[in-house]
């Protein structure tokens, strides 16, 4: 047991520093706080966590071994994560302005009537479609945790990481859509759109530049 609870520590200390970092799933997140609300920005964070487990499933079941060893299978991968990136900056780009509402309880997109299906899914595929999670995951797990470590366990690791990166996510779905924030935002939705979507877009040219190991 205590040998499964290094294992578990030694993956959370470097998982916290990659949750915490700026990448897609965090412009996806506060975009949704600022321009769909709360509500979706919340089950937007439930997507990126279930997307984290598909990650950590094929890495536990070895499909990310072979993945890591396919340049042909990579840039299948690579090649959705760019196209997906690019679409979702470009159609940022091209919003119009967004009414935020000022009060907490209120969705602030509540008039785009967006589906909690569509917000699963925007997290879900912006973390999915990112071959560099493959790497990631498969690397930690084979530099941090034994190969005797039962396959339960490795599960187990891989929901308590989604669990974090869950309530990370929600923490800034909460703060995003404080009143102050609200306000402050109202007047600049068509420039959070505009710099979100540049975020986007870069991020898919600079996955588009990344090689296989």
């Amino acid at each position: 047991m205590s040998a499964y609870l290094i294992e578990l520590a030694s993956l959370m200390a470097i998982f916290f520093f990659a949750i915490v970092s700026p990448g897609a799933d965090l412009a996806m997140v506060m975009r949704q706080s600022l321009v769909h609300g709360r509500r979706a920005a919340i089950i937007t964070s439930f997507g990126i966590g279930a997307s984290l487990m598909f990650h950590v499933s094929y890495t536990v079941l070895g499909l990310g071994l072979i993945i890591s060893q396919s340049i042909y299978l990579f840039n299948i991968v690579k090649w959705c994560g760019v196209a997906y990136l690019i679409y979702i900056g470009v159609k940022a780009l091209r919003a119009g302005q967004t009414e935020i509402a000022v009060e907490p309880t209120e969705d602030a997109g509540r008039g785009k009537g967006q589906s909690a299906l569509k917000a699963f899914g925007l997290g879900f595929a912006a973390n999915a479609l990112n071959p560099k999670a493959v790497f990631f995951f498969l690397s930690i797990f084979s530099t941090v945790v034994s190969a005797h470590t039962p396959m339960v366990v490795k599960f187990g690791y891989g929901l308590v990481m989604a669990s974090a990166l869950f309530t990370w996510f929600v923490g800034v779905s909460l703060f995003m859509t404080t009143p102050r924030m609200r306000a402050a935002f109202t007047r600049a939705s068509k420039w959070i759109d505009r710099t979100s979507g540049m975020v986007f877009i870069a991020l898919g040219l600079k996955l588009a530049t990344e090689k296989a190991a």
